[in-house]
């Protein structure tokens, strides 16, 4: 395959990982056959991050004078990549760098490959909150998303620019473009990976991320199918006015006309707003 592939690496605090990462790394690619380039973005770090970087022969550093969020970084990599396909990876040493090939040999046939984590490798606080998103992700999106964040995973370089504007600067530049191509019938393969104890501290937030990610799926879902989420608050708003009509008629014995007649407008009025909607996002 003649394909370039650019890998990007996030760096942000990640001295005791991030030299045996990227040695690692360059060991898998220069055995997979393909043509590569590793861009390693370092993302404002405090500690010995970019000191190490600059030692480390064969890659393409680009450094932040502050931090700027993993999204920023992965878009800033994108933006100077080469490469058809980009192949993204933490620099923590949580992902399993000698299974790339695993994904590699799908993209001929996918636009993008992603890995899916085994569940007993993730954090034990982590995974209420990663049930819960991928449950809302997969009711909104209409199909099942076996891991919609794993930050190790294969696309089409023309995807990610498509939609560009889309992606934020925080942690969610995974869940943007899973979603994306997910509601835009991209073909996506996931393949299963181990996952690994992180080297050095955390840098997610679980109540703050939380909130942030169910926004995005949120908007994102929205904004790429409308209807979905219309129809569903106009479905609930529906059945409570049912439920108020009944049980004010055969249990308080006098009809709550105008709450009803409300609710049940209100029902009416967003579900012709989601058909507007949905025929704009269709346009546009």
């Amino acid at each position: 395959m003649n394909d370039l592939i650019s890998v990007v690496v996030p760096v942000f605090n990640e001295e005791r990982a991030v030299a045996s990462t990227i040695k690692h790394l360059k060991e898998v690619m220069d055995k997979s056959g393909y043509d590569y380039e590793v861009i390693a973005v370092n993302d404002g770090s405090k500690d010995r991050s970019q000191e190490i970087l600059n030692k480390i022969n064969g890659i393409k550093v680009i450094n932040h004078p502050y931090n700027l969020g993993y999204s920023a970084s992965l878009k800033d990599g994108i933006k100077h990549a080469k490469g058809n396909y980009i192949l993204i990876t933490d620099a923590d040493g949580t992902y399993p760098i000698k299974e790339i090939p695993n994904l590699l040999e799908h993209i001929d046939k996918y636009d993008m490959v992603v890995g899916e984590r085994r569940k007993e490798n993730v954090p034990l606080l982590r995974r209420p909150a990663k049930s819960i998103i991928s449950k809302l992700a997969n009711f909104v999106s209409g199909k099942k998303i076996p891991d919609i964040n794993c930050g190790l995973r294969i696309f089409k370089k023309d995807i990610a620019l498509k939609f560009w504007n889309l992606f934020p600067s925080g942690f969610s530049f995974t869940i943007t473009i899973t979603l994306a191509c997910l509601t835009n019938e991209y073909t996506v393969k996931y393949v299963p990976i181990s996952y690994f104890k992180r080297k050095g501290k955390s840098t997610i937030h679980p109540i703050k991320d939380f909130v942030n990610f169910i926004n995005l799926i949120a908007r994102i879902v929205t904004y790429f199918n409308p209807f979905k989420v219309f129809f569903s608050v106009s479905i609930l708003l529906f059945l409570i006015g049912l439920l108020v009509f009944l049980y004010t008629k055969f249990y308080i014995g006098l009809v709550a006309d105008i709450t009803v007649i409300v609710i049940l407008l209100s029902s009416l009025q967003i579900f012709l707003i989601g058909l507007v909607a949905d025929l704009i996002a269709k346009k546009r």
